[in-house]
This record gives C-alpha cells, sequence and structure tokens, in this order.
C-alpha cells in the first residue's frame, strides 16, 4: 500500500464569493463562512473515499459536531478565495479536520478547526465506520489550522430570548436544519447597527441534537464580556438544547 503523503491528504478548494455569500456591508456572512469550511469537507472526503456515498453504503451520514473558527479579516463580495483542508485526527468518536483559508494574494483570512461523528441511520448515535479509521485519519495530526481541539461550550443560562421558526430553505438533503443556518440564526440575533461597525473575529460553535421541519427554537443570547455573546438553542419540541455557541467581536 503506497505509502500516504501530506499532499494526498490535503485538498485545496477555490471559491468566489458571491453577493448571496454577503451581508449588507459586502463582508462574507459568518454562515456564508462556515458554509465554504463544510463545502471543502465535503469535496475533501468525497476525493479521499469517505464522502456522502461512501457512507450511505454503511448506512451512516457526517454530522458536524464542533467547530471554532478565527478570522483576521473579512472576505468581500466578488472576491477570491482557497480553502485547505485536511483530515487531522481521531479524538473518540470525534474526526478532527482543519482547515487555512487564503485570498487572491496568499494572505491567510481565517483559521479553523472541526469535529464531525459519523452518525448511524437508524440508531442515530455515532459509531466508528470500517475500513476508514487509521493511517488516513492521524498521519497530519501534527499539521494544524488551529492548535487547539473546536472548543466544547458551556449552557448559557440566562440572556435575552428570541423565538426562531424553521422553514423549508433551512434544511439540507439529510432533512435536518444545516449547520451554517445555527449561525445566521444567532447572528440574527444581534442589531443591524452592532454589525455595521463589527466583524466576528472568533466563532465557536456545538451541535448537540438535529432541528427537524416544523420544529421551533427559543434562543438565549448574553453578552459576557466586552464583546462576545453566548447563545443557546432549546428545541420547542424536545425540550432539548439543539446548539450552543460563542462568537468574539
Amino acid at each position: 500500500m503506497k505509502k500516504l503523503t501530506e499532499n494526498d491528504l490535503t485538498i485545496f478548494s477555490d471559491f468566489r464569493i458571491t453577493s448571496a455569500d454577503t451581508d449588507m456591508f459586502m463582508r462574507i456572512r459568518l454562515g456564508g463562512l462556515v458554509n465554504l469550511l463544510i463545502q471543502s469537507a465535503i469535496i475533501s472526503a468525497e476525493s479521499l473515499g469517505f464522502g456522502f456515498k461512501n457512507l450511505k453504503e454503511q448506512k451512516l451520514y457526517w454530522v458536524l459536531s464542533r467547530m471554532t473558527v478565527e478570522i483576521y479579516k473579512p472576505l468581500m463580495w466578488n472576491q477570491e478565495a482557497v480553502v485547505e483542508t485536511w483530515p487531522k485526527s481521531v479524538e473518540g468518536l470525534l474526526y478532527t479536520r482543519d482547515y487555512i483559508i487564503r485570498d487572491k494574494q496568499q494572505d491567510i483570512v481565517a483559521r479553523a478547526t472541526s469535529g464531525w461523528l459519523a452518525i448511524d441511520l437508524e440508531t442515530k448515535k455515532p459509531k466508528i465506520f470500517d475500513g476508514i479509521q487509521g493511517e488516513m485519519f492521524v498521519h497530519l495530526r501534527d499539521k494544524h489550522g488551529l492548535n487547539e481541539s473546536p472548543e466544547k461550550l458551556f449552557p448559557t443560562i440566562e440572556g435575552e430570548a428570541f423565538e426562531v421558526q424553521s422553514n423549508y430553505f433551512d434544511f439540507d438533503l439529510n432533512r435536518h436544519v444545516t449547520s451554517a443556518r445555527y449561525v445566521d440564526w444567532m447572528m440574527d440575533t444581534i442589531p443591524v447597527e452592532f454589525h455595521k461597525i463589527h466583524y466576528p473575529k472568533r466563532l465557536s460553535v456545538n451541535f448537540m441534537k438535529e432541528t427537524l421541519p416544523g420544529d421551533s427554537l427559543t434562543i438565549i443570547r448574553s453578552l459576557n464580556d466586552g464583546l462576545q455573546y453566548a447563545l443557546e438553542g432549546t428545541n420547542h419540541a424536545h425540550k432539548t438544547v439543539a446548539f450552543r455557541g460563542k462568537i468574539d467581536f
């Protein structure tokens, strides 16, 4: 068997920031940035043989569990970007993946790390899938986008409450709310005038429980320290925490 190299496991995906990706100030939406990372992860997984089709054969699907992103400057409308990504390690049931985003001038505009779970279609429980774990997932464990694990967040107990009703275009092909939409919902709780003069510098988000068609959430948002918002979304139907987030401006 051919010995794996960094080049074998590292994928570079080109993107152009469209008007659909940006806010009213022509900056990429935070949810749009997360979507670039997710799309690059999908491209990487497909190219390495553990993508949607491969997992479906084992009655599994990928779910993003945690993500931490550091942002140094916003990508702007019509700007070109390259997302570099690679599988980094396995931590228990969590498959970690890192990223570096560069602009056309090769300046690093963001770094990120993420943790993914392979979920059983029938039991909805995470598991290690057959035939893929091993060298491919640990070969680049010393190569870092961020030199840390995706942040595990604590509960947000008190704060201002916001109601969110899930709708048709919030859902992905797995028929639950797509990860980037939770980030959009978090950003929507913050006033436009604040967004006008501030842009996120860091995001951490934990996805706890899927949100299904017809579900609604209550999002609690608190201002922690300076310009840091902590958020938590609770599913009305199941009385469970759907997600937790933290955004630093």
